[in-house]
């Protein structure tokens, strides 16, 4: 069955279980695992975000990537993620998962990066562009390995702008499991927009 967020247009799934955190002998530290959201997402400058700290509004470009050498997640600020998709501004699809353990990847995503996210608060949300719409994402205060993945990233920068009654051009999911710290990567390169991405990242 499926629901939708009170705050946007995103549908989030309902009937989400529920896993024990890696190394935790408590109970009442679980982590949520299923598919969180699945649809359309606003984007603007070609950014959505996951804050995680209610006393942060989030980060910056620069401090968001410093010292990683993928450009398209940005996990240098504690509890924060700034994700990069391909269209400037408009819809694109977005799918966000949590899972037990790391999942196979997928050949039909075209740019994958991975990087390591641990919530600042049990408060975890993806957020738009000035936070015109947030859905809950239930993380746990654990440590987790997220991987991004995108499709259509140089579609999405040629046409720059969507409007609502145009079909998709890009397209991305992203996949939280537990797993301790390790740093940043790039595991699948192919766009052009991921490429000028990640040279950026690494002359910061």
């Amino acid at each position: 069955m499926s629901g939708r967020s009170t705050t946007g247009n995103l549908p989030v799934l309902e009937g989400r279980r529920y896993g024990q955190a890696p190394g935790s002998a408590d109970e009442e530290d679980r982590v949520a695992i299923g598919r969180l959201v699945d649809g359309q997402v606003d984007v603007h400058y070609g950014q959505i975000y996951v804050h995680s700290d209610p006393s942060s509004p989030g980060s910056e470009l620069p401090e968001s990537f410093a010292g990683q050498s993928g450009g398209l997640c940005g996990a240098a600020v504690p509890g924060a993620l700034l994700l990069m998709t391909g269209l400037h501004t408009g819809k694109v699809g977005f799918t966000v998962e949590v899972l037990d353990q790391a999942p196979a990847l997928d050949p039909e995503w075209e740019d994958v990066v991975e990087v390591s996210f641990r919530p600042r608060s049990d408060s975890s949300e993806l957020v738009e562009f000035l936070q015109q719409n947030a859905w809950t994402l239930d993380l746990a205060e654990v440590d987790y390995r997220v991987r991004y993945c995108a499709r259509g990233m140089d579609a999405g920068r040629e046409a720059d702008t969507r409007v609502d009654d145009e079909p998709p051009v890009d397209c991305y999911l992203l996949q939280f499991w537990p797993a301790p710290a390790e740093p940043d990567r790039v595991v699948r390169q192919t766009s052009d927009a991921a490429a000028y991405w990640h040279e950026y990242a690494r002359g910061l």
